[in-house]
């Protein structure tokens, strides 16, 4: 019985333990550097409910400038309960340096729980606008354009990347952009890596949770040494900036503008390759490779073809050395080789293999030996010079005319050239062929003749008729301004259907479909549009009221969903409730 008592006892404990275990006490800042006089909010957060006792740190070289204020939030989503309790405090430095916020404490099932340090740095005062309102210095300070280089000291010919980013913070949106200025890469060769994702990432920026998205990214590899600069990506944006006023259902009213920025000047400073231990025959590969010359076959006959491979592979600058070339006996015919190269360029940089392929033909009999081949190349992670040296190759000829006398085969010795290689060269004979007459047909008063003649008199009357009516067209300003706005609206539908999946990006589609539907039906502004008018003008059209209940009922889900949680089936649930009101409307209007 006590030995029950016991089991049951440590089973409860051990349970206490696990659940202690899962609680989990954070502390999160806005920004981890600010200047002397700027401010930033702290944040402590604990997931579990019937945490209790909370005990804030001491804020030394810090003032309190607002808070303690407090948020929950909880929520069951698929089954799945989750729960987060907030304690808030706006801080502000009082001295410049580096200072570490210690943990606050919590107490949650009778056991001190406490959170993670912070670190801070405190530079001089920085620059504040009078306006800190302003439009464009909102933007300034939320959207930034960064170059990020693999390595800002590489060996010539060593390869890196740039890839460049658009950071945007949750305080405004950016509704479209593009570039104005591409960079160049003078000094360097270089290959653009195509971008096929453009998701939007979470990221940091200077500490600062941001959302991020590829813009470019290049492989370069610098041809000299010295200074190299990477120019900046120069672009516009129209930036939603918020005005800081609410419309009638609590949404921030945005602002929108342009903005014109570039990312910083990238300076690399590339580093010459060590004469120390440079083999003769260095050509200027550089980064890890393997090379290898081989036969196809060893074994032939007197004016059989035999094919020698001369192979490099690995990564590194592949297409920006020589290959070594062999060197044949003079009883061995030598046509020019053929280059092959299979290269992918990633961020890793070029990997791949590159090949010079030998056709060569025996004239006599006997074995004939290709000499040993070197290849040298400068690995920049070991910094050292390596050659790779590759086993000579024996070509036997088993069938053949004999070689002749030494003072003959002096002749043949210096009589032997290269031989080209051409289109003519190896083809078969041809089998099928077609034969075109060589006199032509007489041009004039043939049919090809009049329809040439006839058809400026047939081009001028169609090309008045396609004036007119788009002279017509352009004019009916109004009438241009509808079907925009009603090809907006397929647009925007179009696009909903493609973001079911992801919320916020649906929502947000579905809203702009309908609102552009609005815009072309009714012809009135989107800044007219709100829910009273739309049931006003829908009555005056006809449009039964449960219709119109049903088009602000969809109105309304999107306002709500973005921030309530919500399920794929749900949203396509509204995408099709949004077609069936929208066909409904259409058949009244």
């Amino acid at each position: 019985m006590k030995f029950i008592k016991f089991y049951i006892l440590s089973i409860l404990l051990l349970a206490t333990q696990l659940l202690s275990a899962q609680i989990e006490f954070t502390t999160s800042v806005s920004k981890n550097k600010l200047g002397v006089n700027q401010r930033f909010k702290i944040q402590f957060t604990v997931n579990k409910q019937g945490a209790d006792n909370f005990k804030p740190p001491s804020f030394n070289n810090f003032k309190v400038v607002g808070g303690p204020s407090s948020s929950v939030n909880q929520s069951w989503i698929n089954g799945k309960a989750s729960y987060s309790q907030s304690y808030i405090y706006i801080l502000e430095p009082k001295n410049e340096g580096n200072f570490v916020i210690e943990p606050a404490t919590i107490e949650y099932n009778n056991d001190i729980v406490k959170s993670n340090t912070v670190k801070i740095e405190v530079t001089e005062k920085v620059e504040i606008p009078k306006d800190p309102n302003n439009p464009e210095y909102i933007a300034q300070q939320n959207i930034h354009l960064v170059a990020e280089v693999s390595n800002l000291s590489p060996y010539v010919g060593e390869g890196i990347y740039v890839v460049y980013k658009l950071f945007v913070s949750e305080n405004i949106s950016v509704n479209d952009w593009r570039v104005t200025e591409s960079p160049q890469y003078n000094g360097f060769w270089n290959q653009d890596i195509e971008v096929k994702d453009g998701t939007v990432r979470r990221g940091k920026y200077n500490g600062e949770d941001y959302r991020y998205l590829i813009l470019k990214r290049a492989v370069l590899i610098p041809q000299r040494d010295g200074k190299l600069v990477v120019e900046p990506i120069k672009m516009d944006f129209s930036v939603g900036v918020p005005t800081g006023r609410g419309d009638f259902f609590g949404n921030m009213i945005t602002r929108n503008i342009s903005y014109s920025t570039e990312s910083p000047t990238k300076n690399v400073l590339v580093k010459p390759l060590p004469e120390e231990g440079k083999p003769i025959d260095f050509t200027g590969a550089v980064g890890e490779f393997e090379f290898n010359v081989f036969a196809d076959k060893n074994i032939l006959k007197a004016n059989d073809a035999a094919q020698i491979k001369v192979e490099v592979s690995g990564r590194g600058n592949l297409k920006l050395f020589e290959i070594p070339k062999i060197t044949t006996p003079a009883e061995l015919e030598v046509y020019t080789p053929e280059h092959k190269e299979q290269v992918v360029t990633s961020l890793n940089g070029l990997r791949g293999t590159i090949s010079d392929a030998y056709t060569v033909v025996p004239q006599y009999k006997g074995k004939y030996k290709i000499p040993e081949v070197t290849f040298s190349y400068f690995n920049p992670k070991e910094k050292k010079y390596t050659t790779i040296k590759t086993e000579a190759i024996f070509v036997e000829v088993t069938e053949g005319k004999e070689l002749p006398s030494a003072a003959n085969n002096n002749i043949v010795s210096n009589q032997k050239q290269q031989v080209i290689a051409n289109d003519n060269n190896f083809r078969f004979i041809a089998l099928n062929t077609t034969f075109n007459p060589i006199k032509k047909g007489i041009f004039l008063n043939s049919i090809t003749f009049y329809l040439l003649l006839l058809l400026p008199f047939l081009a001028i009357p169609i090309g008045i008729m396609i004036g007119k009516n788009r002279a017509k067209r352009a004019g009916d300003v109004f009438g241009n301004k509808i079907r925009k706005a009603d090809k907006l609206a397929r647009k925007y539908l179009s696009e909903a259907k493609k973001q079911l999946g992801k919320k916020e990006a649906f929502y947000i589609a579905l809203e702009k479909a309908l609102h552009n539907f609005l815009k072309a039906k009714l012809f009135v502004e989107t800044s007219d549009i709100s829910k009273e008018k739309i049931s006003e003008i829908l009555q005056s059209k006809g449009v039964d009221l449960a219709t119109i209940n049903e088009f602000v009922e969809v109105l309304n889900d999107c306002d709500f969903a973005r921030y309530t949680p919500t399920t794929n089936v749900m949203m396509e649930q509204e995408f099709e409730k949004a077609k069936t009101v929208i066909t409904k409307i259409d058949k009244h209007l």
